[in-house]
């Protein structure tokens, strides 16, 4: 029985060859919709990843600032200054810290034979390398040994390299440092870098070494990474400079925390909405579809309602006329859905990457948007498509079963 319903139901949509295409048609369009903005919704969320990923997510930097709560009789506005001792502090006293190191940085005339520039010199411990993430091109990083013995050794960015050595390899190389000669150890790969930021101009040189360029009292900034939970560490980073510098944890003016995980929590809630905005239309296209399969199968079921008269007189029930209206919808909806399925895939294959933080950012391939079709998307639109079909061809359906024998053969 189920067979020869089936068989009807094929039959059905052979004889009307034209209707049936143009509903496939819209099906598959419809769930091509769905499946490329759920797509470019992932594609936006790995664009965001890959912005942060540059420098590591799991990361803090914590620069003083001034305080603007009086704490333990001491007035507001006192200027919090960070020494080496607080790199211990933090060291001892904050939970699941994987590298730490100090920062003092300045601005001094970084030139060779050939050329002058006024650049960021910034002295670092040499766990800034996994900190920071900074991926050397040629040479290598400095080294405890380097710090230790203060050598003047210096790595240097991309675009420094290019400005002061041109196409010439930089590593072996010399170079002045507010006059002091250094000699070029490492050149790293380029960062992402927009507009006049300089990145890629920077020039890093060991901590200790950098006392020759500047005092190394006051330190201008700690950086550090961690495993946990980050608001646990900024917590106790808080706590513990706040005990040490006489403020109050709670004030936010008298340290800066940059907490890229918390920055990047905000923009992953960010793509999260922007993702179910996505379905919600996609949705509706693809329900609009759906009305249209369901005119259509209204249609088929007005046209076929002598015959199914006469399917009632022989014996057939409201399930065998239900399950032959509703197969025909589900096979349009099927082979719709296959279609646009195959042809989400050949569009973000055809488009490719689509420009985004590039259009801001040198160096930003990686953050531009790509179609991502993962499996997990097909999976939730051919959900969403299966609900669409069986809604869209359920009502039709119901109509036809309902068909009272008697007036269904008298229909002209």
């Amino acid at each position: 029985m189920l067979r020869d319903l089936w068989g009807q139901a094929y039959e059905a949509m052979i004889y009307n060859r034209r209707r049936t295409a143009i509903t496939i048609v819209g099906m598959a369009w419809g769930i091509a919709t769905v499946v490329l903005l759920l797509a470019y919704g992932a594609g936006f969320g790995r664009a965001i990843e890959a912005i942060f990923a540059q420098w590591g997510t799991q990361m803090i930097g914590v620069f003083p600032g001034r305080t603007s709560e009086q704490a333990g009789g001491t007035k507001a506005g006192v200027q919090v200054r960070f020494t080496t001792d607080d790199i211990d502090r933090l060291w001892t006293m904050v939970p699941n810290l994987q590298h730490i190191s100090p920062m003092v940085m300045k601005d001094v005339p970084v030139a060779n034979d050939l050329h002058t520039y006024t650049w960021s010199v910034i002295g670092y411990r040499p766990e800034i390398q996994d900190i920071l993430k900074f991926d050397v091109n040629s040479g290598r990083f400095f080294t405890d040994v380097d710090d230790q013995q203060r050598n003047h050794v210096a790595v240097i960015g991309s675009e420094a390299k290019t400005k002061l050595f041109s196409g010439e390899y930089a590593v072996g190389q010399r170079m002045r440092l507010n006059g002091i000669s250094f000699t070029v150890i490492g050149v790293l790969k380029p960062k992402m870098q927009e507009g006049d930021d300089d990145i890629n101009r920077q020039v890093y040189v060991p901590f200790h070494t950098m006392g020759d360029i500047k005092d190394l009292k006051y330190l201008d900034g700690i950086w550090l990474n961690y495993t946990g939970n980050h608001m646990v560490v900024e917590q106790a980073i808080r706590n513990t400079l706040a005990a040490a510098h006489n403020f109050r944890p709670s004030d936010h003016n008298a340290i800066f925390v940059a907490n890229l995980m918390e920055q990047l929590k905000q923009f992953r809630m960010l793509t999260l909405a922007l993702q179910v905005l996505l379905l919600f239309i996609g949705g509706l296209t693809l329900g609009i579809a759906g009305i249209g399969l369901m005119n259509i199968m209204l249609v088929a079921v007005q046209q076929r309602t002598r015959e199914i008269g006469i399917e009632k007189a022989l014996g057939a029930r409201k399930r065998h006329i239900l399950i032959q209206f509703l197969a025909e919808a589900l096979v349009i909806t099927g082979v719709g859905g296959a279609i646009g399925i195959v042809l989400a895939y050949a569009v973000s294959i055809g488009v490719g990457r689509i420009t985004f933080y590039s259009a801001l950012a040198t160096n930003a391939e990686a953050a531009d948007i790509r179609l991502l079709i993962s499996p997990t998307i097909v999976i939730v639109a051919t959900g969403i498509l299966i609900i669409v079909g069986m809604v869209s061809g359920m009502i039709p359906a119901i109509k036809a079963a309902n068909l009272n024998p008697i007036e269904a053969l008298r229909y002209e």
